[in-house]
């Protein structure tokens, strides 16, 4: 990846003094407070290790995170293997993993069992729709074209329902290539349930971590595949987390909001798509196709899985000292590796979450 992660570190560290400095003593605020001390976890004293699986979504974020914890706590490594939500939450039910990332809630089938897991939110970030078109650089789409894009109902750019989304613009007559993930991702789970929110009857593919894509489309592993894929192609389209489509130099489709105006992917877009979220009991919640002007209509949230109980206690402490590293200390990173923290008051409930975990 093309970062400079030691420069992203320097500025983690000082946004966390200037914190420090301040007292954090913002009210109301929707902004991670992470806390008066440059160690809010605790996490400089832990030895040990941790493994983990799961998500791609949030993937760059947590290699990042876990780079700086190298600094952090020299004695603690923690590896996070990006596997996919699918295979992250087998791994986790299987007691492969010590905790597991996910994008999608756990479903009977996962292989998890019941009381066996706690969700804990960390960040949330836009899905974008990247395309890859010569000759044009800007593109917008209502979610019924959308939909009918990726049913490949519609299969030349220049069709009647993208022209009438994109008035002025001269579209070609290019085949449409449409990517998608070949492994059960909490990406498709949130972009095919965003398809069913937004475009209602007109998507027919229904919701899930995988879904019955037409046999004419890609299939890509993780995000960066399906990135890859859409690179490769003249006339491709596909849906990617923000940070992988950055990297990989992608353009963006400005997707049509529920209040009717067209947003393009943004980490502001997706902070207001945080402020309009319902929270349910266990802390998931669905951003996706939310009220207001400006916010990303497919903004996604993640999550990890831990153990409400674990056989070794050491590995609780761990697992704890981790996680609230990556919810305080850890989240200055978040926005240069372009991902939303989550709201104040959603933060105080995940670290509330985890102190039940023993």
């Amino acid at each position: 990846m093309n970062r400079n992660v030691l420069s992203r570190r320097v500025l983690a560290g000082v946004a966390i003094a200037a914190l420090a400095l301040a007292g954090c003593s913002s009210k109301g605020d929707t902004t991670t407070d992470p806390s008066a001390s440059a160690d809010a976890s605790g996490v400089a004293a832990l030895s040990g290790e941790l493994k983990a699986s799961g998500a791609s979504f949030p993937n760059t974020y947590y290699q990042e995170v876990i780079l700086s914890l190298k600094d952090a706590a020299p004695n603690f490594k923690v590896t996070y293997n990006s596997v996919g939500s699918g295979t992250g939450k087998k791994e986790f039910g299987s007691g492969l993993v010590d905790f597991a990332g996910t994008d999608s809630t756990v479903k009977d089938t996962d292989g998890v069992p019941a009381g066996s897991y706690l969700y804990i939110p960390t960040v949330a970030a836009p899905i974008t729709v990247s395309y890859n078109l010569k000759g044009v650089d800007k593109l917008q789409l209502s979610p019924v074209t959308l939909a009918k894009i990726f049913q490949r109902e519609i299969k030349t750019w220049n069709a009647p329902e993208i022209a009438a989304d994109n008035p002025g613009v001269t579209l070609p007559a290019t085949a449409i290539s449409v990517a998608h993930r070949s492994d059960g991702s909490g990406t498709t789970n949130n972009f095919t349930k965003y398809l069913v929110a937004a475009a209602g009857a007109a998507w027919k593919l229904g919701s899930g971590d995988t879904v019955a894509w037409p046999a004419d489309t890609q299939a890509g592993a993780k995000n960066t595949g399906v990135a890859q894929l859409i690179k490769a192609a003249d006339g491709g389209i596909g849906y990617v987390d923000l940070s992988d489509a950055k990297d990989s130099g992608l353009p963006f489709v400005a997707i049509k909001n529920k209040d009717g105006q067209f947003v393009l992917p943004t980490l502001d877009g997706a902070t207001a798509a945080l402020a309009g979220a319902e929270l349910k009991d266990d802390l998931t919640f669905n951003p996706l196709n939310a009220a207001g002007a400006t916010s990303y209509p497919i903004t996604a949230p993640t999550y990890l899985l831990v153990k409400p109980k674990y056989d070794d206690p050491k590995k609780a402490e761990l697992v704890k000292g981790f996680v609230k590293y990556l919810l305080t200390d850890g989240a200055a990173i978040a926005a240069e590796v372009n991902y939303a923290v989550l709201p104040a008051d959603l933060q105080a409930k995940a670290l509330a979450q985890l102190d039940k975990v023993s």
